[in-house]
């Protein structure tokens, strides 16, 4: 009974660790945020759009670490399915069954969604299967499922998403180019042992960081000519807010992009876990009260950053010695 106990024990820490529950807050956050854009959503509309990208992100963290498992066998090996506590075929079956649940969510909202579900669905398995190894074009697949899971929440108020929707979905994609660029630096050596072509393998961490900054800096240039649009006190507050800690994120790797280690590429894109939440309470801010929204971030924030501090740094980088298992 006690061997039973420690087997289902280990197989759904296994489970919680491929969901990583320090990102999920974002994609609720993200949908949520293409929903109000209008400002015209209601709470079955904003429940909808937070869960229907939710559960595509659920589909893509265990379809990524599907098709991922032979470079995590080279270069994290502590991770779940290469450790053998995650069976490769229950992660498949997993990916399949959170995608067809977010597809069936989203196209009984609007049938118009199918196709950005497609899409996005089909650049998780992309991503991971062919994009990754193959540098930026990795880098910009990702950044494009965040813009659609946007497009998508809009689109589960409107039929069609506006101009804009449009707009801030670009805003996603640069941000979330740039925050993936992040973690190249961080896997930059299990990357080349394993062959695959990033962005800091091919051109070096310095080319790397100025391009991260760059885009990261676009992401918010683009996001302030939301100023030009109707919007409440709280837009212009989070916004700010959120530039700051994304600088100070993004900003130290240029300086330090010689000799930047692993560590230090991991708590630059721990800081872009926390600045991303609040760059989605922004845009969301800009059509709703800002105590609502402020009421929200603190507990999506609360619990990305405790999760991540329990949680990441074991997922991330491999011990010696150590298996990764709850504290």
């Amino acid at each position: 009974m006690r061997d039973r106990w420690e087997r289902a024990r280990r197989s759904l820490w296994a489970h919680v660790q491929t969901c990583r529950p320090y990102t999920l807050c974002y994609p609720v956050l993200v949908g949520v945020a293409g929903a109000g854009v209008g400002g015209a959503a209601g709470l079955a509309e904003f429940v909808i759009a937070g869960c229907g990208p939710a559960f595509g992100w659920l589909s893509g963290h265990y379809l990524g670490d599907y098709f991922d498992r032979e470079l995590d066998r080279v270069a994290k090996p502590q991770r779940p399915i290469p450790s053998g506590r995650l069976p490769a075929g229950t992660a498949l079956t997993c990916g399949i069954g959170f995608a067809v649940g977010a597809a069936t969510l989203l196209t009984w909202a609007n049938w118009r969604t199918l196709l950005l579900v497609v899409v996005a669905l089909g650049g998780i398995v992309a991503y991971s299967r062919f994009c990754k190894a193959r540098g930026l074009s990795g880098n910009l697949v990702r950044g494009l499922i965040t813009a659609l899971a946007f497009l998508i929440g809009a689109m589960v108020v409107d039929p069609l998403p506006g101009w804009p929707a449009v707009v801030f979905s670009v805003v996603f994609l640069l941000h979330d180019t740039a925050s993936n660029l992040v973690g190249t630096l961080r896997d930059v050596d299990g990357d080349r042992a394993a062959g695959y072509r990033s962005v800091p393998v091919r051109y070096g961490m310095r080319y790397a960081t100025r391009l991260i900054t760059m885009l990261y800096a676009s992401a918010i240039v683009t996001a302030a000519f939301g100023l030009l649009l109707p919007h409440r006190p709280g837009y212009p507050v989070l916004l700010t807010a959120a530039a700051c800690v994304g600088l100070v994120a993004v900003l130290p790797l240029l300086w330090l992009a010689p000799t930047l280690s692993q560590t230090r590429a991991l708590r630059a894109h721990e800081l872009l876990v926390a600045e991303r939440l609040v760059l989605a309470g922004a845009v969301l801010a800009r059509t709703v009260p800002a105590v609502t929204v402020g009421s929200l971030l603190v507990l999506v924030l609360v619990f990305s950053l405790w999760t991540q501090a329990v949680m990441r740094s074991k997922h991330e980088i491999a011990a010696d010695d150590k298996e990764t298992q709850p504290t």
